[in-house]
């Protein structure tokens, strides 16, 4: 039996000094915050924590930080992707044992079929020895993977769990209705958890569990128990915050939204930028909760 990940995992940012070298002060604040906010699983190295820029030592770095830090609390689970297969496989041989699952994401740029796809995934399940959680993000990536693309990949004794952000609810529900019981599936979209909840999804990996843990993980934790009319009333409330982590990309929102509590320096390094100051206002106005 697969060991189902719920809830709501964390994709953390990754702080940085002014001169843009890594902020492990800072990192440790973050750890703090989001654990005591409620979140259930941290997920580092992803899209979030800015992981084109960073190079190998600091990668290797930032997994070792986080899991001694962390000190088997929550389960980590770590980013490992790219569009070579065989250097996946090759990366995913040498992860430390402190992490609990590998989190990779559908092959980006190079377009593959989803045969391709499938065989990409079984390959690095079949070398990963800790679970494989799917990423699909077209939106970033240029290529989908189809419900019954994931749902073959899903009968893979190594592969737990899908982090689906196609933003498709009908591609959602029926990766749903036709899982092995023991699959976890996953909202990659914050402002969409509650909605893919509602149809069965087990919970949420979020960005917006980094500014506002406790609000965000209420309104999940709320969803899971059954307690939609929480959940809704949290969700609306959330709703133009949803919208402003994501207005100039991510994570610029979400680092400006952090910056603004104290928690990490709006630092962010090339080609992304921080957000414009027409954004942080905007988030300001909003009075997020320490």
């Amino acid at each position: 039996m697969k060991k189902k990940l719920s809830g709501v995992g964390v994709a953390l940012i990754t702080p940085f000094r002014e001169d843009k070298l890594l902020d492990f002060s800072a990192m440790e604040q973050m750890l703090d915050f989001v654990a005591l906010g409620g979140v259930d699983f941290l997920v580092i190295l992803g899209t979030t924590a800015e992981s084109p820029t960073l190079d190998a030592d600091e990668k290797r770095r930032i997994t070792f930080f986080v899991t001694e830090y962390n000190a088997g609390k929550l389960p980590v689970v770590l980013g490992v992707g790219g569009n070579n297969t065989n250097e996946v496989v090759k990366a995913v041989k040498a992860i430390p044992d402190s992490v609990d699952a590998v989190l990779s994401v559908t092959p980006y740029y190079n377009k593959p079929q989803q045969q391709g796809l499938y065989e990409h995934f079984t390959a690095i399940a079949d070398a990963s020895p800790k679970p494989l959680v799917l990423y699909n993000v077209p939106g970033r990536t240029g290529v989908n993977m189809t419900a019954d693309t994931c749902l073959r990949l899903a009968e893979h004794k190594n592969i737990t769990a899908v982090k689906e952000a196609s933003g498709d609810l009908r591609q959602m529900g029926y990766i749903v209705r036709n899982r092995p019981a023991d699959f976890s599936v996953l909202s990659g979209d914050d402002g969409l958890t509650l909605a893919q909840m509602a149809i069965g999804a087990d919970g949420v990996i979020s960005v917006a569990a980094n500014a506002f843990p406790a609000q965000f993980c209420n309104m999940v934790h709320a969803a899971a128990k059954g307690d939609f009319s929480t959940a809704t009333a949290l969700h609306l409330k959330l709703l133009e915050a949803f919208d402003l982590l994501f207005a100039e990309g991510n994570p610029a929102g979400v680092k400006a939204a952090a910056s603004l509590q104290g928690l990490v320096e709006n630092v962010l390094r090339l080609p992304l930028i921080p957000a414009s100051e027409t954004l942080m206002n905007k988030f300001k106005s909003l009075n997020l909760e320490r």
